[in-house]
């Protein structure tokens, strides 16, 4: 099987498809916590107006989150992932989270955390920390109202108003001490959201690291763990080091994921990340391998997702959900490639072609047959 795509230069060459989808290991059980950070599924008959108002296919999009909770994955709920703050707004974010808890319950052992952020604040009305405050208090509530866990977002808000590490202490100290239960944070970097250069109020990557390690010390008890997506091993491990007994860290590294999650022999990394959404059955398999300790195969398996990986959270790194729902689109979960926001212009025909050959060569094209006839649909109207 071969198709035409244009290379990374502009030209148009064949490439031979290998055809060898990777199998899942259904019911395996993993030895690291595995939240893949889910993608929503938008109703392209319906958005009249895409750009300004998300409309959502809510069965696919829950259908989706089945297919990660069969593959042995939690959900981390209205994250970035889905848009949040890219074309998805808290109206939007709201029912999704209660859907998806609801769904949850359908579900024997089915797990989600739901981002908790301050998105539905107007920029020009936020004054001062106490609305930042106010924000996070009412989504909070919300989320534990449904008797969901929380994952305390990074707050663009916060990173306008703040202005230095003890306004971040304020904010959090609060939302921590009256949380009503475990919490895990989000230390999102600068590449995922310009809005958040600077955040914990410096833009000295050790002095960042002490506010939110004081921070996490003084309420160790109420913080299950923390997720870093600087896209740098050496700082994740960094902050993992100085981790309290019984806080975990929550890689959202998607450039080197398979050695932290793999660990130095003493430490290791457990998993967040917007990939696990795109390479689930993969990643499935490896994770099942890693907890037999057969770690020969995880590496295996995990290292062709890397480059695939690499390629859909390029810079300009925001823009990373095209490639997300591309793959969806790719293996069936949706009839069509179109996202909230008209978000799938975001990436050109060159970049999904690639990641099409980097997914076949990571045995992540789950019919090959429909992954190609989609793939000539594609590149049909990009004039390939």
């Amino acid at each position: 099987m071969d198709i035409a795509l244009p290379d990374e230069g502009g030209r148009i060459t064949r490439y031979t498809v290998v055809g060898q989808p990777v199998r899942p290991d259904i019911g395996a059980r993993f030895s690291r916590i595995a939240y893949a950070a889910a993608h929503v599924v938008a109703d392209p008959f319906e958005m009249t107006d895409p750009w300004s108002r998300p409309v959502v296919d809510w069965d696919r999009t829950m259908a989706f989150r089945h297919h990660l909770w069969r593959l042995g994955f939690r959900i981390a709920e209205a994250m970035d992932t889905s848009q949040r703050g890219m074309g998805f707004d808290w109206t939007s974010a709201r029912e999704l989270i209660r859907r998806s808890i609801a769904e949850s319950r359908t579900v024997e052992g089915a797990d989600l955390a739901s981002g908790v952020g301050t998105d539905h604040l107007e920029p020009a009305s936020v004054q001062s920390l106490h609305d930042v405050i106010a924000a996070y208090e009412e989504q909070f509530a919300f989320i534990e109202g449904e008797g969901g866990k929380a994952i305390m977002m990074a707050s663009r808000a916060l990173a306008a108003v703040a202005k230095g590490p003890d306004d971040y202490a304020r904010v959090y100290d609060r939302m921590l001490s009256q949380a009503s239960g475990k919490v895990i944070l989000h230390w999102l970097g600068d590449m995922f959201d310009p809005a958040l250069k600077g955040y914990w109020g410096s833009d000295d990557f050790e002095t960042a690291l002490d506010t939110v390690v004081a921070i996490i010390e003084r309420h160790a008890n109420k913080v299950e763990g923390i997720k870093i997506s600087l896209l740098d091993a050496g700082k994740e491990v960094a902050l993992r080091n100085r981790l309290p007994d019984g806080v975990v860290m929550f890689t959202g590294d998607d450039f080197n994921y398979p050695e932290l999650i793999a660990g130095d022999g003493k430490r290791h990394s457990h998993a967040l990340l917007g990939i696990f959404d795109a390479i689930a059955p993969v990643a499935n398999a490896a994770l099942a391998k890693l907890a037999e300790g057969d770690q020969a195969v995880y590496d295996a398996l995990m290292a062709p997702t890397v480059p695939l990986s690499r390629k859909i959270f390029e810079t300009p790194t925001e823009y990373y959900k095209a490639g997300i729902v591309f793959m969806a689109w790719l293996n069936g979960h949706q009839d069509h490639f179109a996202m909230v926001g008209g978000m799938q212009s975001a990436r050109g025909i060159r970049h999904y072609a690639e990641i099409f050959r980097l997914a076949d060569q990571a045995g992540l094209l789950a019919d090959p047959d429909l992954a190609i006839s989609r793939m000539k649909s594609l590149c049909a109207v990009a004039g390939v």
